[in-house]
């Protein structure tokens, strides 16, 4: 009599017909729009908190005297060297061509366009903002923030509406101090090593320059502050873990907000340059 034959062996990496094949990197992926999505509904309920009473005035005016006095030595010894760089490396070309006196056009460009809003908002983000996240961190683990809500205190109004709220209005304020600060560097090397005199550089500041440059500078510049400042605080209120979980959130903050920034950056010049038209 014959041996039924047994049946073949199945191989366990083959998933049958109903069974779903998971995306490699697909919970990652979800994780991430679902951490962009909660941070865009900390800074909507933030913007929301601004026209409910009662307003902490007082925490409003320490956090703005907080982030300019953390900001605004660094951000200006940042800005001094970057347009005496700038001066340097576009002087040195347009020297070849006998083009000194329009140096100050494109240093206004390059400063009060460009370097201006970054400057503040990376200063805003690394001091400000880490220091904003490693506090409400240390609320968050130390369960003043389940109390507060236990007491019926809306934490984003108390404590994050007011960081976001003066790290805006920071950012708009140093922005002049920067502009400032960029193209008296500039300035100082153009006139001191480069020999440009004073008056033509001064003279050439509206040739490429114009009014709406300054607006989107300004705007820049707000709108990265709000960024950072919603970033820190919704890092700060969502640690877990101890203290080494307030200082892995203000790591992650630091550097969400630095991605950010230069996104939202690129984004924003590819849409002023396609809408404003520019001098030539």
């Amino acid at each position: 009599m014959a041996r039924p034959e047994p049946p073949a062996p199945t191989r366990a990496h083959e998933p049958g017909p109903d069974v779903a094949v998971a995306v490699p990197g697909a919970s990652k992926v979800r994780s991430f729009f679902a951490e962009v999505g909660a941070m865009a509904a900390v800074g909507l309920e933030a913007l929301r908190a601004t026209v409910r009473r009662p307003w902490p005035v007082a925490e409003l005016l320490d956090q703005c005297w907080f982030i300019a006095k953390v900001t605004t030595a660094p951000v200006i010894l940042i800005s001094i060297p970057f347009g005496m760089v700038i001066s340097l490396q576009v002087g040195s070309l347009i020297q070849q061509l006998g083009a000194e006196a329009h140096l100050g056009s494109a240093l206004v460009l390059a400063v009060v366009r460009e370097q201006a809003p970054i400057a503040c908002a990376l200063l805003i983000a690394g001091a400000g903002g880490s220091a904003m996240c490693a506090d409400i961190g240390a609320r968050r683990i130390r369960d003043e923030i389940s109390a507060m809500e236990v007491m019926s205190i809306n934490p984003i109004q108390r404590l994050v509406m007011p960081r976001v709220l003066a790290a805006t209005i920071i950012a708009v304020l140093l922005d002049a101090v920067v502009s400032a600060a960029g193209l008296a560097g500039g300035w100082f090397f153009a006139t001191q090593v480069l020999d440009v005199s004073s008056s033509s550089f001064f003279a050439s500041f509206d040739e490429l320059s114009q009014l709406p440059d300054l607006y989107m500078a300004l705007l820049k510049a707000g709108l990265f502050g709000f960024i950072a400042g919603v970033v820190a605080c919704y890092k700060g209120l969502s640690c877990k873990g101890g203290p080494k979980g307030v200082g892995d959130a203000v790591n992650q903050a630091v550097v969400i907000t630095f991605v950010l920034l230069f996104f939202v950056n690129f984004v924003l010049t590819a849409i002023y340059f396609n809408f404003v038209p520019q001098k030539v």
